[in-house]
């Protein structure tokens, strides 16, 4: 019994990884209507970021996060200017095609800076080894990333429903043509939804190194598991963003553990199934224009 709820916490602590790096995801794509297939690139670069504040600059592990999720957020702004908002409206295609080239533009930079090889980080003492609880030893990285996951989800939350700012984002979402008419400058709220979800995958790319690895590959070594999260959760929902970044990591760790002959592929049955029952996801939104 132990040994299962061992399992479950690394599943839920992998899904609540999961859950930070592309809730960012969930908003653009959900809420923007933009298919940011390169949303791992802000992930790779903050989790780069963080190995050289600590590397380099000599700043502690704890002090860096702010630091990477503010400059992801104030590098995706140029970005959003110059490459994403011109094709806001455009097909579905073109922005798979540049979010694409962005990829492998990311890629071979990463490459070039850094070396092929994975990038190791220390963490601090204190989140090192395990703590037993009940009998039961658990990780305590994964407690700080449970920690870090279930404080912004609440801010998310608070930020969308109870602050003027998430009113606006409601409304351009829901008709960008009437709150245009009401002079919320969609424009300025979209770009600046952007930022926030792009410094939260900065930030969840810096938590990840120590769970899930960094190397040039990340940007798509890692992206249909984002995929994964936000179609299953329903694109949009923070909640739904959550649901499923929980139940698919408990799947697959799960199913690595006790059917490690396919383990890899429980999980994509699993979302199979899902979006046959579910097929706005869990917790979708219909958008309306």
């Amino acid at each position: 019994m132990l040994n299962f709820i061992g399992i479950l916490f690394d599943g839920l602590a992998l899904g609540m990884l999961l859950f930070i790096i592309s809730v960012g995801l969930s908003i653009t794509l959900g809420l923007m209507g933009f298919n940011n297939l390169a949303h791992g690139v802000f992930a790779m670069a903050g989790g780069y970021l963080l190995v050289d504040l600590m590397g380099q600059a000599g700043i502690g592990f704890i002090e860096a996060l702010p630091i990477v999720f503010i400059a992801g957020a104030a590098a995706s702004l140029p970005l959003e200017r110059l490459l994403y908002r011109p094709l806001y409206k455009s097909t579905p295609l073109d922005q798979v095609l540049l979010t694409v080239g962005i990829i492998f533009i990311a890629t071979a930079g990463a490459h070039f800076q850094w070396g092929p090889n994975p990038q190791p980080v220390d963490i601090p003492a204190a989140l090192a080894g395990q703590i037993s609880l009940g009998g039961l030893d658990m990780s305590r990285y994964s407690l700080f990333l449970m920690g870090v996951g279930i404080s912004i989800t609440l801010a998310l939350l608070f930020g969308l429903v109870r602050t003027r700012f998430g009113a606006k984002i409601r409304a351009s979402v829901d008709n960008q043509r009437t709150a245009a008419a009401m002079g919320i400058r969609v424009d300025r709220v979209f770009q600046i939804t952007f930022a926030v979800g792009s410094g939260l995958a900065a930030l969840g790319g810096a938590v990840g190194i120590k769970v899930i690895g960094l190397d040039p590959q990340f940007g798509f070594k890692y992206l249909v598991y984002f995929l994964l999260v936000v179609v299953v959760g329903g694109p949009g929902s923070v909640l739904g963003t959550l649901l499923a970044s929980l139940l698919l990591g408990v799947v697959d760790i799960t199913g690595k553990y006790y059917v490690p002959q396919i383990g890899a592929f429980v999980i994509y049955a699993t979302m199979i199934l899902l979006l046959l029952l579910f097929p706005q996801g869990l917790l979708g939104r219909r958008k309306t224009k």
